[in-house]
């Protein structure tokens, strides 16, 4: 069991956080089906800051990267928020959505960033 008491669930091979997001998986499958909805993804990932790297004066000598700068000792990885679903209306409005129990800060600040870096406003259910 994990700290938020959820459990998880699989439902058609895919493993959920929880029953809610499992639910609500099948009531975006009985959208898709009748044609209110399509291109249902589960688990999309989306990059919100890449690795960070220190400064590195050193060239490749040889390969396909002959004459550029080597990246110099990672300092930080990257971030990214995995949506729990992604889909596209009946308007043609691509649709980023999670499936929430507890807003943590970590996911306000990736709900932000997501908006700032994608331009994507993330629906709660």
């Amino acid at each position: 069991m994990n700290k938020y008491r959820n459990k998880k669930c699989v439902l058609d091979g895919i493993e959920f956080d929880s029953k809610k997001e499992m639910r609500r998986y099948s009531e975006l499958k009985l959208l898709e089906r009748a044609g209110e909805i399509s291109d249902l993804k589960t688990q999309v990932p989306f990059l919100l800051l890449p690795d960070q790297y220190e400064p590195s004066t050193e060239v490749y000598t040889r390969g396909e990267n002959k004459g550029k700068l080597k990246k110099g000792k990672l300092i930080e990885k990257s971030c990214s928020y995995i949506a729990d679903f992604t889909y596209i209306d009946r308007g043609g409005n691509y649709i980023v959505e999670d499936v929430k129990g507890k807003r943590t800060k970590e996911y306000i600040i990736k709900k932000k960033l997501m908006l700032y870096f994608h331009g994507v406003r993330i629906k709660e259910t």
